[in-house]
């Protein structure tokens, strides 16, 4: 399985980073790569809860897509399950430091030869995706 971990350190406690992933009108603001934005139609933000949403390129492309909540361990872990194509697996996890919280974001591929042939877009989008989160946890 082909895995893509990013990280990245936001000067908040571990439970402000949660709350900006917990809300769902906070996470339609930042969840999806620089210029995405949301429409949720369910977000149930407890284990097994399905999330729907589609997220809208700036393009003008609709990418409707479903989640699970598969694990959520506040505040400090979180894990999504995505079992439509491409089907993946997001841990997120949330480590105290003492300039505020570490986010660590793993993001596993179920198909390696899709995961490598999308990779050139995934990378990025996932690193685009944290700076959005910070600017959400910050801007509270």
């Amino acid at each position: 399985m082909v895995e893509f971990r990013h990280s990245c350190e936001i000067a908040a406690t571990p439970e402000s980073v949660f709350a900006a992933i917990g809300d769902p009108k906070r996470l339609a603001r930042w969840w999806g790569p620089s210029g995405f934005t949301n429409t949720f139609s369910v977000c149930e933000f407890k284990p097994g809860g399905k999330w729907s949403l589609v997220m809208h390129g700036p393009e003008g492309v609709d990418y409707p897509n479903e989640n699970l909540f598969e694990e959520i361990d506040p505040p400090h872990r979180i894990v999504v399950g995505h079992p439509s194509q491409p089907v993946y697996r997001l841990v997120i996890l949330l480590t105290p430091t003492a300039g505020g919280t570490i986010v660590s974001w793993t993001q596993t591929f179920e198909n390696d030869a899709l995961a490598r042939q999308i990779e050139s877009i995934v990378v990025p989008a996932n690193d685009q995706n944290l700076e959005r989160l910070r600017a959400e946890v910050l801007r509270t």
